[in-house]
Parts: structure tokens; sequence; C-alpha cells
């Protein structure tokens, strides 16, 4: 195929809920759009990303993704049966990666298998596994280099079929913006420094530890902005309480829009925990919007803040430390805007979308290209 031919793509994404990965789908899903290719994603019709395809323009199909059975595997190999003309389809969950790895396998001409893996929890070690990143999947993409490390090494997947390709940002959208206006449009303090956390509410994203690290500081000229809602909201309110903070934390909830929010902070902060993460894009959208960043080691994070570089850095579940560092770099205002111009710069050379969606083209004709070599 030439690589100036337009491409059928599918994404499947059988997940129900919201955040960073279904973000990315629906984003490089609209910029491919833009860039003459046919996109559709297929997912459960009772998931979010279902209902909210049509915010970013992107046709969406409902198809059964729900579990691991015969039902969904028939499912799939009926739509595959019915659309041929797809040349590839980019996998995204660990249900819908296998329901398509199998489907696929049993009928001729099929498209080609791209999954891409979001988090870094290492893959479990067993032939099942193995099975799917190294033949079930014609090649993988990750979010992380760390996670291209894991693959290759405890799964066997050869480095030839890996490739990380952090989620790109919109560098024109995510813009540095007035503080002052943007407050006072969005009715937020104008007389004191304002923390945030832009990202879903669940467990692993620290918003608890940011909590108990805003409990543990004797000063009360800031006061914390969570933009964003999902499945831990309930967990949070009743840290919140239990903390007696609540006149301290601006709960604003999901946000078709979240640039405003990040214009009208003083400083970013992603508390995760665990090895869910890749490369957050609520990092690099904070550092597009010039804002200087603290955040931990899980994941793949460090690939985007370098340490007293481009912002701070503690140990995860440390809300001792995330204290201390909130306090330095609210204490500092030349330091915060060092590590902002830092991370902006970092932002323009690193992070903007077209490096993904050309990476991501890139991938999708190399495995084309790869099916009419084994052809011939």
């Amino acid at each position: 195929m030439a690589r100036n031919q337009p491409l059928n793509i599918v994404h499947s994404e059988s997940s129900w809920g919201w955040g960073g990965q279904e973000v990315r789908i629906l984003t490089e899903s609209r910029g491919m759009l833009e860039r003459g290719h046919q996109v559709r994603v297929l997912c459960t019709p009772e998931s979010t990303i279902f209902q909210r395809a049509c915010e970013f323009g992107v046709p969406v199909e409902p198809v059964s993704l729900q579990k691991k059975s015969f039902s969904c595997l028939n499912a799939v190999r009926k739509w595959l049966n019915e659309n041929r003309d797809v040349d590839v389809v980019n996998t995204h969950s660990s249900i819908d990666s296998w329901l398509f790895g199998v489907a696929s396998r049993t009928i001729a001409n099929r498209p080609r298998l791209v999954r891409t893996r979001h988090v870094g929890i290492p893959v479990p070690k067993n032939m099942a596994s193995n099975w799917l990143y190294r033949s079930g999947s014609d090649f993988v993409v990750t979010c992380g280099v760390e996670i291209v490390k894991s693959l290759s090494e405890r799964n066997g997947v050869s480095l030839d079929r890996l490739r990380s390709i952090p989620t790109g940002i919109d560098t024109q959208k995510f813009v540095p913006g007035d503080r002052l206006k943007a407050r006072q449009k969005l009715n937020l303090p104008t007389d004191r420094k304002l923390v945030g956390i832009v990202a879903a509410l669940r467990r692993e994203k620290g918003h608890s530890v940011a909590c108990e690290a805003l409990a543990q500081m004797a000063r009360d000229d800031f006061d914390f902005v969570f933009v964003g809602d999902g499945l831990s909201k309930e967990n949070i309110e009743n840290k919140i309480k239990e903390l007696n903070i609540s006149d301290r934390i601006h709960r604003v909830g999901h946000q078709q829009n979240v640039v405003p929010w990040m214009q009208a902070l003083d400083l970013f902060v992603l508390p995760s925990y665990g090895s869910v993460e890749g490369v957050p894009q609520c990092i690099m959208q904070a550092m597009s919007c010039r804002l200087p960043v603290i955040s931990t080691t899980a994941g793949s994070i460090c690939e985007a803040v370098d340490h007293e570089e481009t912002g701070m850095i503690v140990a995860p579940e440390d809300s001792r430390a995330l204290a201390d560092a909130i306090n330095l770099l609210l204490d500092k205002d030349e330091l915060r805007e060092q590590y902002a111009e830092a991370g902006y710069q970092k932002a323009l050379q690193k992070f903007p979308i077209d490096f993904m969606l050309d990476r991501m083209e890139e991938v999708f004709y190399s495995v084309l290209e790869t099916q009419l070599v084994r052809a011939a």
C-alpha cells in the first residue's frame, strides 16, 4: 500500500470508563479523520466513549465487547466478515484485544491488528498473554519506554514489533493564558494561589494523597482545584470530610474544555501511584499551558517530568513529600517560573499531536507492508 493512500482504520475499546485512554482514542481518531483516513470506533453502547464520540466528531458503532465469551467472539467475527474493507484494527483494552485477536484468526484476508498498551502494569507472564502480544497482534504500541522494556524482557515480544508513542496533545489548544481572567470567568478565588489536579477521579491518580498533603500544611494562602469525575468520587469526598478540608478544595466535576481551568492555576499536581500510568496526557497538557508540575515516579511519568528541570518528582503515596514540594514551589515564584518555562518548551518540542499521528500512521502502513511481503 502506498504511504499516501488513505487508510480504513478501526479502533476497538471494551472499557466502559472514561480517562486518558479513551481521550487518546478519540483525539487520535479525529486527527486521522482530518488527514483523510476513514476511521470508526467500535465499543459497547453503554460505555462513556460511545456517548462522547460525537463531541469529537468521530463515527462510532455499537459492538458487543463486554466480556470474553463465545457470544461476543461471534459478534466480533460477524463484524469482521461484514467489513472486509478494513485495513487496520487498533485494539486498546484486554477484552477487545482478545476478541479481535482470536476472531481475526478464523477468517481469511483479515485486517492487521495493532495493540496499544496504555498502562504500565506488567503483562502476566503466561502462555496466553505471551501469545496475545507476540502473535495475537501484528504490532504493539505503548505509551512509554518502560512498557516497551517490560514487554520485551518479561513477555518475549520482539523489539521490532514494539514502539513507544506517547499521546500527543494539541499545543494550539493547550496554551498559556491570563490567570486572572480565567479565574474571574470560572468564579475561582483571585486572592490566593491555586493548585490543581485535572484528571479522572480514580484511586491511583492520588487525589486522596493530595488531600492528606493539604491537611498537613500549616498555611491557608492557597486552595486545591479538582477537575474531573470518576469511580472514586465518593471515596475522595469521604476523605475530604474526614480531614475537614472541604472549604479548601473546589470540586468542579467533568469539564468538556479543561483549558481555562488549567490556565487559572499556579501549580499542577498529579500524585499518581501504582503502575497504571503511561505518560499522562494531563501532565503534558499542563506543561503546554506553561504550568510547573509536581508528580511521582509512577509508570512512565518521568519521561515527561524531569526532576528539578521541568518540575518536581516525589515518591508515590508520600503525602509529606508532596506537601513539602508544594510548599517549596508556592514560596519560590522564580523556581515556579523556571519549571513552567522549561516544561513549556519541552511540550512544544516533544508532545505535539502531529508527532503522535505521524508515528501511528507509520505503524499502520508498516504492518500492511509486512503483510504484502509475507503474502509474496
